[in-house]
């Protein structure tokens, strides 16, 4: 009997310890910390042709995420990434980085531009990129502060037919002269 109890004490103990080796699954933070290299500490990017996720929606972090991982979204990397994380994951990732601040940039813009823009901002991509682009209607991505370079890179996927946009985005943006989209672009980049 006394030998039984010695054997369940050591089997007790060498499960509570091997539970212990054993690390915890990555929590959101950690998960998001992978996506640094390219995106900035908590989603703030420090490099002016990739995108800033903080502050981004849920959804738009999760659409753009999901539809890498299905192939529908071209990329040369992150389509390759995001085949490497389940769908909570990326559920995850984005309620990490909806939480995190604007990353407000600072960056040269031309001025004039930015003035020309915010005559014609609210009637044209104004309507769903709320708060002078700090916010989304329906789900919409937060444009403001993103680096000039990087959204003069997703106009000319917009413009070429490379990257779909929504119906109501396309009407706009088909209505809207080409130096007026430039004009918004450098709005939305100069906003803080």
């Amino acid at each position: 009997m006394k030998r039984r109890l010695t054997h369940w004490a050591l089997a007790a103990g060498a499960l509570a310890f091997s539970a212990a080796v054993f690390p915890a699954p990555p929590n959101a933070e950690m998960l998001a910390n992978a996506c640094a290299g390219c995106h900035g500490t908590n989603g703030g990017s420090a490099g002016d042709t990739m995108p800033s996720l903080a502050n981004q929606s849920v959804w738009a972090i999760t659409d753009a995420m999901l539809a890498y991982k299905s192939g529908e979204r071209s990329s040369t990397i992150m389509g390759r990434l995001a085949k490497g994380y389940t769908d909570e994951q990326i559920t995850a990732m984005a309620e990490f980085f909806a939480k995190q601040k604007l990353h407000a940039t600072d960056q040269k813009v031309d001025k004039a531009k930015v003035a020309r823009a915010a005559k014609l901002e609210k009637k044209t991509c104004g309507r769903c990129h709320l708060d002078q682009g700090k916010d989304g209607k329906d789900n919409t991505p937060v444009i403001a502060s993103q680096w000039l370079p990087y959204l003069q890179i997703q106009k000319e996927l917009y413009d070429s037919g490379k990257r779909k946009m929504p119906e109501k985005m396309a009407e706009k943006f088909q209505e809207t002269s080409q130096q007026d989209l430039d004009a918004l672009v450098h709005f939305y980049a100069a906003q803080k």
